[in-house]
């Protein structure tokens, strides 16, 4: 540097530089500027899994899978077996369809017997049930009633455990969902008929679970996205999936000491008949596509997680957690 020339501010430079980048940036901005975010579904698993529009059917309540135009997908195809539920048996409300099926199938797959308990209108989706978790080489026997009731709740247990000697795992899945677009249309008895199957229901088949239940048994509850996130339609479902959350931390501290783990899945939008009885045929075919993911869920991309839980070889540390699997970024 010459004794006359001054010395550069590094303050100016830095100014520059930000300038710089800023002027990049802008260029970007403006030649992306016309470019919209996709709006194809997004598909990450083995196969691609069908996308919006869904069929737009109304089926009347409880609402059979059998009578579904778009039949869900629940064999998980690319799923194989490796014995981790081996010699176990499982007790899964709501079995007959939905979810409750796809579970009931993969846990046949890993090894376990399974019963399932279904509302009678159901008999037609139990019995394929049945004949998919037979064809796994395991044993089935299908247990009808409500379990609004607290002795048939008893019931379903002890008919368990004489069908198969013992309990391993409790899934309490069974649900009732209806919208409303108003507290105001909320009835009492509606409100009655939602929480004595979505909490009571729970509570009372856990309760009646617990004394057959071995160390390194496992109760998984179905909760929801509703539940972590509210919803303005639902208000009674979200209570009681909310509750459903809470209950499930609270059974996982409670029966810790006795080796048995609590667990909840909540899932996002899943195609299953729950929805198709619960909204206008219009409205169905845009079930799932407000998601990240812009499509539902399948029945076989939830059962897996189940099965995870389920097994002690792959989760005898994890107890007291809500896992959500709701197709879109942030769910808790």
């Amino acid at each position: 540097m010459s004794p006359t020339q001054a010395p550069k501010d590094p303050t100016t430079d830095i100014g520059e530089q930000h300038r710089k980048v800023q002027r990049e940036q802008d260029a970007k901005d403006r030649a992306s500027a016309d470019e919209s975010k996709s709006e194809e579904a997004v598909q990450a698993g083995h196969r691609p899994e069908p996308e919006n529009p869904m069929p737009a059917q109304h089926l009347d309540k409880p609402g059979l899978e059998a009578d579904m135009d778009l039949q869900p997908r629940f064999m998980a195809t690319g799923y194989l077996g490796s014995g981790k539920l081996n010699g176990m048996v499982a007790l899964i409300t709501g079995g007959d369809s939905g979810i409750g099926r796809a579970v009931a199938i993969l846990y046949a797959r890993e090894g376990a017997d399974v019963a399932i308990v279904y509302l009678a209108e159901e008999q037609v989706d139990a019995e394929e049930t049945r004949r998919c978790i037979q064809a796994e080489g395991t044993r089935c026997v299908l247990i009808p009633g409500d379990v609004r009731d607290p002795a048939f709740c008893r019931r379903a247990v002890d008919e368990t455990v004489q069908a198969f000697g013992k309990l391993d795992i409790l899934v309490n899945n069974a649900a009732f969902q209806l919208h409303a677009a108003s507290i105001e249309d909320i009835t009492d008895e509606r409100l009655e008929l939602t929480l004595r199957t979505n909490v009571f229901g729970y509570f009372q088949m856990a309760r009646a679970a617990v004394p057959h239940l071995p160390k390194g048994g496992s109760i998984i509850n179905t909760g929801s996205v509703t539940g972590l996130e509210g919803s303005s339609e639902l208000l009674d479902y979200s209570a009681t999936k909310g509750a459903i959350h809470a209950f499930t931390k609270s059974l996982a501290s409670n029966l810790l000491d006795k080796g048995i783990r609590v667990n909840a899945v909540a899932p996002g939008p899943v195609w299953t008949p729950l929805n198709p009885a619960d909204r206008p045929a219009e409205e169905v075919k845009s079930f799932g596509s407000k998601t990240d993911m812009k499509r539902p869920a399948q029945p076989e991309e939830l059962s897996p997680a189940y099965v995870f839980l389920a097994a002690p070889s792959c989760a005898s540390y994890i107890t007291g957690i809500v896992l959500p699997i709701t197709g879109s970024v942030g769910a808790v």
